[in-house]
């Protein structure tokens, strides 16, 4: 008796031999734009006929409002840190690895996160700064 093929789930590829997907996200952070995919998500597998109780609508709409705040509050939080390091002296792992020291010259903030500019290097990431003078 053979099992039946594990139906793909659409954006997901198949893990050879296992019959489950492979993970989309193998860090497991969700943004604001996975948070309203699963909402229309579930909004789509709504029977209209039995609509979902509005209160764990409300919930989770409020849930998620809050998530948004946080997120932008802790991406205000970063720029405003990093703009505290205009002509301080830092050092920084470089892309070889080794330790480089320079003055903060400006700071660029982008959709994939903040970074400053030392000593005319742009995008140095503030996770790769190790000292502050």
């Amino acid at each position: 008796m053979s099992t039946p093929p594990t139906p793909s789930v659409q954006g997901q590829s198949q893990t050879p031999g296992s019959g489950s997907p492979a993970p989309q996200n193998p860090n497991g952070v969700l943004g604001q734009n996975d948070f309203l995919k699963l909402m229309v998500a579930q909004l789509q597998a709504q029977d209209p006929l039995q609509p979902a109780n509005t209160n764990e609508y409300i919930t989770e709409l409020a849930q998620f409002t809050q998530v948004e705040q946080m997120t932008n509050l802790a991406a205000s939080n970063e720029l405003s840190g990093a703009v505290q390091l205009i002509g301080r002296t830092v050092t920084y792992s470089g892309s070889s690895g080794s330790l480089v020291t320079g003055k903060v010259q400006s700071v660029q903030s982008t959709a994939s996160g903040t970074t400053v500019t030392v000593e005319g290097t742009p995008g140095v990431s503030l996770t790769s700064i190790t000292e502050v003078e």
